[in-house]
């Protein structure tokens, strides 16, 4: 089975199907690939972050992991579905933001 691709979470560089294992990191930055925040689960604003109700707690969403529900996100690092931090900071001014 053929996993599909998607993007670094923290440069957005563009990575193959054979990128993702606990052992690789992206050609570009060096970080670990197989991680929460390059996965279609990743969600901060859930439970452990992570909208796949029946995962493992993972604490270090930036690490190599275990997860057997891991799939890329094409948007990963590109601000695209909400993880980027000022996606997030507009979400939240959003929301406190009284009308007048």
């Amino acid at each position: 089975m053929s996993i599909a691709t998607g993007r670094c979470w923290h440069c957005a560089q563009t990575l193959s199907g054979s990128d993702y294992s606990r052992q690789e990191t992206c050609s570009k930055c060096g970080r670990d690939t197989k991680v929460c925040k390059n996965c279609e689960f990743y969600d901060p604003m859930m439970n452990n972050e992570c909208r796949e109700s029946q995962a493992d707690r993972v604490v270090e969403k930036e690490r190599s992991n275990f997860c057997d529900y891991f799939k890329p996100n094409p948007g990963a690092g590109s601000g695209a579905g909400g993880n980027s931090r000022d996606a997030m900071k507009a979400a939240a001014e959003a929301l406190f933001n009284k009308k007048s």
